[in-house]
């Protein structure tokens, strides 16, 4: 009988779909024992015994990989795979799968609520009447504001479709590949960077962490923003600096900050301790709907490779590219 080890969690929480694929199959399943995202040493201490990995964010390093001498496939549930050694799998024959648009309309959405929560100080507002504390804080809309997106793909392309019904905000859009029809109802500019550094109100990624986006931000970008600015962040840790940020939320360097995903997680790092620094849980893809979907669609990438059906979402070979060259 072939084996499953589920590291990601939670798993069939909300749909019980997945265990109900698997069991059918005939296939045998262990979901992460310790309930948390594993280290790199728990995950390899546990992978031997294992045909296929249904995998979270964790690391699975060439170490993990050079441990699990059965592996032969990873189905990735979400589409970050930096935490995945792509072409240490493809050396020892491991087909790597992933739901690359499952998450993105939950991603989007959380960004759009993160951005308004910054511009009207929603987030502050909270914590002060939890303190019994009344202040009224003055905001902005987004329509009056300048928001600059830094990556236009599945997740980006959609917070700009979104932006279109809150009127006419100026919006300043960095991509690799400029696509011109990612949202034809927005009067978008295509700029460099360094112009949405400058310009923008409000600065939100929406890349990939590679060899070419780790430390993407740091004191020298921050420097180049203006002092009301505001960052989002719910992509991938690693893209800023979380250090050179909490200086410049500290020292009043710019404005705010809404994070989701970090270096090292869980976090309780020093934003923590910063109230202008709105804080959540690497829960960008957790609406019900969208995790249960691609916990849905990795079980049926298991289910096909083992039944020797074609796969509907292997990484693509421009993955491990940027993987080995950033």
């Amino acid at each position: 009988m072939k084996r499953v080890l589920i590291t990601t969690v939670p798993f069939a929480e909300t749909n019980k779909l997945p265990i109900e694929l698997l069991d059918a199959a005939g296939i045998e399943y262990v979901i992460n024992p310790l309930n948390k995202k594993l280290t790199a040493d728990e995950l390899e201490a546990m992978v031997g015994e294992f045909d296929a990995v249904i995998a979270g964010t964790e690391l699975i390093s060439k170490s993990v990989l050079e441990n699990a001498p059965r592996l032969k496939i990873i189905s990735r549930v979400g589409v970050g795979l930096d935490g995945v050694d792509l072409n240490v799998a493809r050396d020892r024959d491991i087909v790597v799968t992933y739901t690359p648009d499952a998450p993105a309309p939950a991603v989007a959405e959380l960004t759009i609520g993160n951005i308004i929560s910054l511009l009207r100080g929603t987030h502050r507002s909270n914590l002060m009447m939890h303190e019994k504390k009344w202040e009224r804080i003055f905001g902005r809309r987004i329509s009056e504001v300048t928001i600059g997106i830094i990556g236009a793909g599945r997740i980006g392309g959609r917070v700009l479709r979104r932006l279109s019904a809150f009127g006419s905000p100026r919006i300043l859009v960095n991509d690799i590949a400029p696509n011109l029809q990612v949202a034809p109802q927005l009067k978008i500019e295509w700029v460099d960077k360094e112009t949405i550094y400058r310009e923008s109100d409000v600065i939100s990624l929406h890349v990939p962490l590679s060899k070419a986006t780790n430390n993407m931000i740091t004191s020298s970008e921050i420097a180049l923003m203006k002092f009301d600015a505001l960052l989002v962040n719910v992509a991938r840790g690693g893209i800023i600096n979380e250090a050179d940020l909490a200086d410049a939320l500290i020292s009043k360097r710019i404005a705010g900050a809404a994070i989701d995903c970090f270096d090292f997680e869980p976090y309780a790092g020093p934003l923590t301790e910063i109230d202008s620094c709105l804080l959540t849980s690497h829960m960008g893809s957790m609406s019900v709907d969208c995790r249960s979907r691609m916990e849905i669609e990795a079980t049926e990438e298991i289910i096909r490779y083992f039944g020797d059906t074609a796969l509907k979402n292997i990484v693509p070979d421009s993955e491990y590219i940027m993987q080995s060259e950033g």
